[in-house]
Parts: structure tokens; C-alpha cells; sequence
């Protein structure tokens, strides 16, 4: 019926083009940034580098040939094990690009999907997109990686790419991330070798060190702990694998008022008890049954602990309960983090664990911790089961404390986006069913927030993502998991998948009605939720027939005046033929009712103002519709901004409102706003952008531009 609200569909391309209207959840928000990737893709997210690059003469000249004037239309990729070193390669080179200022270097961490997909909007932004380029392709409105790809390849300098950790190539392949352009080089680290996951691409292995080289490594970094012998000695034990040889270097570096030698660490590693063959995070044999990646960060914590520093053991334990993308230091601020860590230990600490390099500060412009990957697997693998589930609790509460309780809580935060992976390394770790079951209400709280303003892909992986997780040991009907798949289901109508959406809400509304019974309101939302995908897929007798259901009996059970109640009213406006529509118009003024029980600034009365003004306009009552359509866009203008998708559907409404009360001179230079605005958003092809072309057409042309 509205066209104004295009609804998403395929074209001819096979593309899925998402409703761009406020169907099924509004998204009236205060004005949100564009984006929530990192602040800068200009500085490598990593922490400390090595000062000299050992053993890497060969494959830094290969690198550097590559990104030398006029090259291009090139993939590298540095696989190896774990901890080898590959990032301190790349990050290298990224300061080679850098120092000759012929190229521009870009930074993205491609450790999971939401990390890597903000990271590349970022570098579209860097690369000069529009703040409603990138809005769209957050929401899904247009592909993220067309976006970022159309933009490098138009950048007005070359550059060089660094996707660093895509240790889970499907990643890459599954958004279309990894690609080429004639204006730049694109390199990977990755610890996966196979060439079917980087066809055309020039693999380059980044191995352990040989043996004079490690010991060179442990010498730099702790010069006055023995001779070259003995640090070639401590090498061996360790592997040569460098983040080993990093970890036993500082640890050396730090000791002060005891100082160890390199024979002393030596006679550590050969004595200590239950250290067996390096953990299988590294990808590393068994070599002399050791744990040497095990031995390196606990050697650090002994010490920490023998300098009155014991906590220092318990922060990284529950650091290990999170994951390895940058970690929000606000997570750890002025709380208690347990009965064995109040907040006035929190910060010595840290500054312990920082000192020993087993964890670093974020240099991408948050406030944020960012700790190995394979320290914090390590660390995890070695936690005692009973102080495990202790830790993931304390870990699961803090990051419950940092998600609003109700959705619509104000201007977005975009360090939100930063706890997403948190959440699914959290719940991966936890195995107590309350811990579980409370960490997934959290993340889907989260998603809800992040699917408030706009973020539908990343509300859809994260509710997604927990709901697999917790499936296994909490049960598909847990109500945990099911809020989980509604709030997934709901992301991928918003995405335009209506067969994916359609079976999940099915899945949840079946499991609700035997456990809660028909008219419990978790299962009439779960009704609710099921009309929309329905109503946009051919099927709209049926869901309309859904959706009245919902309103009748949410009046009955909650009252006429339940937000909920008010809310499928709301939605009714849009979907019902034109008899009832006037009779419903006849029958109440939704929006007064709306602000009598809910206030004018609830999300469920914009979305009556919006329908209502509409529906008048739709049945002809074009005189009553036109002052409150421009009512609707001045405040969609001032609270959401004059490019938002919203704003420019209301926008095409006032058209539709001034043309039909004679004022055809505005209402073109209008709809030439809603052109302008489409293009900027979603592109030439979206069929919302070519809608829009018509009916400025028959504007143009002295005809009214019926939907």
C-alpha cells in the first residue's frame, strides 16, 4: 500500500533490497553518528611492535617491491601459527607505506564479522563516503562491501590494505570483503594456509624464528640477562615462537628487585611442574612437554605475585572470559570485579599485567584493552573450573551493566558495537545455565539497541551468534534463546530475507504457545513479530488477518491502552484496505490516544503520526494530511537529520500531501530532495530510488503519483 515505505524485495541481480520504512520496529531515535567502526584505520590496531624485525629480511623486501610506486591489483597473504609474528610483519610494512608517503595505509582487524565489517566502512569513510552512504550500508539498505570497494577503487591515492587475523577466511568470503583494485595492495595475516581460501592471492609463510634470531629477540628485550648462548638456550625451550619469546622478554625486563637471568628462566622451564606440550591454540607440536606459551604468562604472574601483585592473576583470568578485539576499559572502571578483585586492586593490576606485556593498550582511538588471542586461550585453557564459573558471572554482569535496559535510552553509543564479540567470546566460555542464560538475555538486549539504531546486520549476527551458542546447553525452547531468535528473525525482515524471518518467528511462536499457552503476551509478540514478513512476501491476507488478531486480542488481555495494544494499531494503518481504513480513521484519532497513554516522544506515537498522516492522505483527506506530514518531517528533520532514510520518507510524503493541495511547484522541488536523498543513501538501483524517479516523473508531468 505505501510506497513510501518501500519494502524489500529482490531484483533482477539477485540483490535483497530491505524495507526502508518503519515497518515492523521503529527506529525513531535521537541523531545517531553514521558509522560505530574505529576511530581511525590510519593507525595500526595493535599494541607493542618489535623494535628490531627479526629474520624477515627476504619477505620484507618481497613486501616492500610489492607496494612500490605503480603497483596494484594485488593480494598477499602471511599465514603461519599462531603467535609467529605475522602481524608484526604487516604492521611493518604499514610503517614502510607510511614513512614514503607515496601510499595511504588502511588498518582492519578481520577477527570475526562485526569487527570487520565496521573496519571497512571505516576505511570507506576514510576514502570519502557520505554519512548516508554509510548509514545505509550499516543497516543494510546497500551492500557494505559494494560501498567500501567503490571507494577504494575511486580513492585519490594508492593505498595498501592490511586485513589482519582473518584466522576465519569465511569471513572475508561471505561479505565479499577481500578483493582487488588497481588502486592499491591488500594484505592478510591469517594462520589459514590453503589456497582454496585465497584463490589468485601470493602466499607468504611467516614461520618460527631460527634459532640465532630468537635468542636475538629475547637479548633486545632484556640485554642484561645473560649471554647469547643462554638466550638461545631459553629460545629453544620456548619454540622460537616470537609471542613466547616477547612474553619471557619482558617478564625478564621487569624484574627488578630480584633480578632473573636467562639461566634462571631456563632452570624454570626445565623444573616446573605440569607444564606439558605448548597449548593447541599455537597450531605448535608437542615438542619437549612443556606448555610453553602456559609457561611464559604464568612465569609473569609469579612475579607479579612475589611483588605484592597477586590480583594481577585474577584480572587476566577475567580478561580471558572476553575476547581479543579491543576491549572497552570502561568494563573494568570503578567496579568491583569480585570478591578476589575490588575496584581499588583493579588498577595496580593492570598496570602489572601492562608491564609484562601480557596485555596492551588500544591505540585506535577507544579507550580499550586488546590482549593475544592466544594468550587469552591460554589463559582460559588453565583456569580452574571452579574460579571459571566465578569469573564468567563477574564477566557477564559487567557487561550487562553497560547495556541499556530499554532500547531507546538516547543519543547511540558507539562503543556498544565494541561489546558485540565480547558477548559471543563470553558465552563460549561460560558453562554455569544461569550464567548462560543471562549473558544471552544481555546480548539480545544489545541487539536490540544496536537494532534501534539502524544496525541490522549487526543485530541480526549478534542475536544470531548467542542464540547457537546457548542452544546447546540451554535448550532451543529455553525463553533466553527464543527472545534471541525473535530479535534475529525480526533483523532479517528488516535485511528483506522473509523466508529465513518467516520460519524462525514461526519457530518461536510454536514453542511460546505450548510453553506460555495463546495469550501470553511473549507469544503474541511472537505473533506480532511473524506478520511482517508475511505482509511482504505475497502473503498479505494472511498476515493482515495476523495482525489484526494481535490487536484485538492485546486489547483484550492488556487493555486499550497498552503500548503494545497501541502499537499493532499503529501498524494496522499501514496494511489495511481502504473501507477499513476509513473506518478506523473515523472510529479514533490514534495519535491523541498515543500521546495520552504513552507521551508525544515514545517511539510507538511517531510510528501513529507517520501511518496516521499517511492513512489520510492515502483516502483522500489531503487537506487534513498536509499540515501534519510537515509537521512529521520538521521533526524527523530536527531529531533523526535531513538524510536519514525516515526523514526522506516523510519527505516524499509531504509531496504527495503539497501536490494533492495544489502546490505542484514544491511538491517537485520536494520529491527532487527525495531523489537526491535515495541516491546519496541506497543507489541508483534500489527500487526505492527508482519509485522515486517515477513519481517525481509524474509530478513533473501534472499526475499524481498514486503508489
Amino acid at each position: 500500500m505505501n510506497d513510501d515505505r518501500m519494502t524489500g524485495r529482490a531484483d533482477g541481480h539477485g540483490r535483497v533490497y530491505q524495507a526502508l520504512g518503519d515497518l515492523h520496529i521503529v527506529e525513531h531515535h535521537h541523531t545517531a553518528p553514521a558509522w560505530s567502526g574505529p576511530d581511525s584505520v590510519r593507525r595500526p590496531a595493535v599494541g607493542h611492535t618489535p623494535r628490531i624485525l627479526r629474520d624477515r629480511i627476504e619477505l620484507m623486501d618481497r613486501l616492500r617491491t610489492a607496494v612500490e610506486p605503480g603497483q596494484g591489483d594485488r593480494v598477499y597473504v602471511l599465514h603461519g601459527l599462531g603467535g609467529t609474528g605475522k602481524t608484526a610483519v604487516a604492521h611493518a610494512l604499514f610503517e614502510h607505506v607510511h614513512a614514503q608517503r607515496e601510499r595511504i595505509g588502511l588498518w582492519v582487524n578481520a577477527s570475526d564479522a562485526t569487527t570487520l565489517r565496521a573496519g571497512m566502512l571505516a576505511v570507506a569513510a576514510d576514502r570519502g563516503a557520505a554519512d548516508t552512504e554509510l548509514a545505509a550500508a550499516r543497516s543494510g539498505l546497500r551492500a557494505g562491501a559494494d560501498l567500501v570497494w567503490d571507494r577504494l577503487d575511486r580513492s585519490d591515492r594508492p593505498w595498501l590494505l592490511v586485513l589482519d587475523n582473518a584466522d576465519d577466511p569465511t569471513v572475508l568470503a561471505e561479505g565479499g570483503w577481500l578483493r582487488t583494485s588497481p588502486r592499491g595492495i591488500v594484505l592478510v595475516t591469517t594462520r589459514q594456509a590453503a589456497t582454496r581460501w585465497w584463490p589468485g592471492a601470493e602466499l607468504c609463510q611467516v614461520g618460527v624464528l631460527p634459532r640465532e634470531d630468537a635468542a636475538a629477540v629475547l637479548r633486545d628485550l632484556a640485554p642484561e640477562s645473560g649471554s647469547a648462548e643462554d638466550a638461545a638456550q631459553v629460545a629453544d625451550r620456548l619454540g622460537r615462537l616470537p609471542l613466547a619469546l616477547t612474553l619471557a622478554g619482558s617478564f625478564l625486563a621487569h624484574q627488578v628487585l630480584d633480578p632473573w637471568t636467562l639461566a634462571d628462566y631456563d632452570r624454570s622451564l626445565t623444573t616446573g611442574e605440569g607444564l606439558a606440550a605448548l597449548d593447541g591454540a599455537t597450531g605448535l607440536a608437542d615438542r619437549d612437554g612443556r606448555h610453553l606459551l602456559h609457561t611464559t604468562w604464568q612465569l609473569s604472574l609469579d612475579a607479579l605475585a612475589a611483588q605484592g601483585l597477586p590480583d594481577a592473576g585474577i584480572l587476566l583470568r577475567l580478561l580471558a572470559c572476553w575476547g581479543a578485539d579491543p576491549l572497552p576499559l570502561r568494563l573494568l572502571a570503578d567496579a568491583d570485579l569480585g570478591p578476589d578483585l575490588p575496584r581499588h586492586r583493579v588498577d595496580p593490576a593492570l598496570r602489572g599485567l601492562l608491564d609484562h606485556s601480557l596485555t596492551e593498550l588500544d591505540h585506535s582511538g577507544v579507550r580499550a584493552l586488546r590482549t593475544h588471542a592466544l594468550v587469552l586461550d591460554s589463559v582460559a585453557r588453565n583456569t580452574p573450573a571452579a574460579q571459571r564459573d566465578t569469573l564468567t558471572a563477574v564477566a557477564a554482569a559487567r557487561l550487562d551493566a553497560l547495556v541499556p535496559q530499554v532500547a531507546r535510552t538516547g543519543p547511540h553509543d558507539p562503543q556498544l558495537a565494541l561489546l558485540a564479540p565480547h558477548f559471543l567470546a563470553l558465552l563460549r566460555r561460560a558453562e554455569l545455565p544461569e550464567v548462560l542464560a543471562g549473558a544471552t538475555a544481555s546480548a539480545t538486549r544489545l541487539a536490540d539497541a544496536l537494532f534501534a539504531t539502524g544496525e541490522y546486520l549487526m543485530a541480526r549476527d549478534l542475536a544470531g551468534g548467542a542464540a547457537d551458542i546457548a542452544v546447546e546447553r540451554l535448550g532451543a525452547e529455553h525463553p533466553a534463546v527464543l527472545g534471541a531468535r525473535y530479535r534475529q528473525a525480526a533483523a532479517l525482515f528488516r535485511l528483506g530475507d522473509y523466508a529465513a524471518s518467516e520460519r524462525i518467528h514461526r519457530d518461536v511462536l510454536t514453542a511460546r504457545r505450548r510453553l506460555l499457552g495463546e495469550d501470553h503476551p511473549d507469544t503474541l509478540t511472537a505473533l506480532f513479530g511473524l506478520c511482517f514478513p508475511l505482509l511482504h512476501a505475497g502473503r498479505r491476507p494472511e498476515g493482515l488477518d495476523l495482525l489484526r488478531q494481535t490487536a484485538a486480542r492485546r486489547a483484550e488481555i492488556l487493555g486499550a491502552g497498552n503500548q503494545d495494544t497501541l502499537q499493532a494499531r499503529a501498524y494496522l494503518l499501514e496494511y489495511l484496505p481502504m473501507d477499513a481504513l476509513r473506518a478506523e480513521l473515523a472510529a479514533d484519532d490514534l495519535p491523541r490516544t498515543c500521546i495520552r497513554e504513552l507521551g508525544a516522544d515514545h517511539d510507538i506515537t511517531w510510528t501513529a503520526r507517520h501511518n496516521h498522516t499517511w492513512a489520510l492522505w492515502a483516502v483522500g483527506r489531503h487537506p487534513e494530511a498536509d499540515p501534519l506530514a510537515a509537521a512529521l518531517l520538521a521533526d524527523y528533520e530536527r531529531e533523526k537529520g535531513p538524510s536519514h532514510p525516515i526523514t526522506v520518507n516523510a519527505r516524499m510524503l509531504y509531496a504527495r500531501t503539497r501536490f494533492d493541495t495544489g502546490n505542484r511547484d514544491q511538491a517537485i522541488e520536494l520529491m527532487e530532495a527525495v531523489v537526491a536523498g535515495r541516491l546519496a543513501t541506497v543507489g541508483a538501483e534500489h527500487p526505492a530510488t527508482a519509485r522515486s524517479r517515477e513519481v517525481l516523473a509524474e509530478f513533473r508531468a501534472g499526475r499524481r503519483g498514486w503508489p
